[in-house]
Order: C-alpha cells, then structure tokens, then sequence
C-alpha cells in the first residue's frame, strides 16, 4: 500500500479557491469596473491569496 501526504493533496477546495481567484483577476482586467469595484476586487485577491498561501 503507498500512503498518502495529506499535506500535499489537491483537493475540491483548492481547486474553487484557484477558480475564484482567477474569476477576480479577470474581472479585475475588465474596463468596465468603477475605483470602488476595483478596490474591493483588490482586497479580495489579497484575502484570497493570503489564505491560500500565496502572498
């Protein structure tokens, strides 16, 4: 039997988490977002990106 890393596993939720986090850059790139949606875009990519490590 080969065991599993736990650690290392990709999971569901990861991959939402990568999905979300790619939905809000796009949306990020669009013209169409006034400075308050940008900004709350913004935070949410850091959020998102500090809880999953990235930062």
């Amino acid at each position: 039997m080969s065991e599993k890393n736990t650690e290392s596993s990709y999971t569901c939720s990861h991959y939402r988490a990568e999905m979300i986090l790619l939905a809000l850059e796009r949306r990020l790139a669009q013209n169409d977002l006034s400075e308050s949606e940008k900004k709350s875009v913004k935070a949410e990519i850091r959020r998102l990106k500090s809880e999953m490590g990235m930062s």
